[in-house]
């Protein structure tokens, strides 16, 4: 979507790689900081209702494609839990930042992957988003089946876990591809 932009608007080669590196640090940092401000409004539930760090995560993939939005899903939970951690409370938990380093991923490759098709057509923005949801909750589990003999996440924790979510979910699937429908007109030449 962000290519689509740069290119209609004929910006230089440098300045579109110094806008997605400032892009994705700023949604790095909004990956760290919305699961503390959900923790604070909503407990410590919040954040696996409303999965505020897959926003940034699933955005960058789908403004940025697959390459940038891998690069802030597997920053994201790292960059948070290293800031946490020195704060004396880290998010997301030890235990649980494997598996947020390879969800995220997940859900970075698979809306990237749609980034350039929805700057097409806006609607396969929703398709990319449904699907990141869909593969990035499937692989936690996934996973959580794999480790479940040295991990204290079982499988039945994670399904859990996955059907508290369906807030976060919808609100990924469906109120994110809003962005990209927005941004949609810029892409075009005039």
């Amino acid at each position: 979507m962000v290519d689509s932009i740069i290119n209609a608007r004929g910006f230089k080669a440098k300045w579109a790689l110094t806008f997605k590196g400032v892009l994705s640090f700023v949604l790095v940092a909004l990956a760290v900081a919305l699961p503390q401000i959900v923790h604070l409004a909503a407990g410590s539930a919040g954040g696996m209702t409303w999965l505020p760090m897959y926003i940034p995560v699933v955005l960058g993939g789908l403004l940025l494609g697959w390459k940038w939005g891998l690069g802030i899903g597997v920053l994201s939970p790292l960059v948070s839990f290293l800031i946490t951690y020195a704060a004396g409370n880290p998010m997301p938990a030890l235990a649980r930042l494997p598996y947020m380093v390879v969800e995220l991923a997940v859900f970075a490759l698979i809306s990237g992957a749609f980034s350039k098709l929805g700057s097409k057509n806006p609607l396969f923005a929703f398709v990319g988003a449904l699907l990141a949801v869909l593969g990035g909750r499937l692989s936690f589990l996934v996973i959580a089946y794999i480790f479940h003999g040295v991990s204290s996440l079982s499988g039945a924790l994670v399904w859990q876990q996955i059907l508290s979510s369906y807030p976060g979910m919808l609100l990924i699937g469906l109120g994110l591809p809003l962005v990209s429908l927005l941004l949609y007109p810029l892409g075009k030449k005039e």
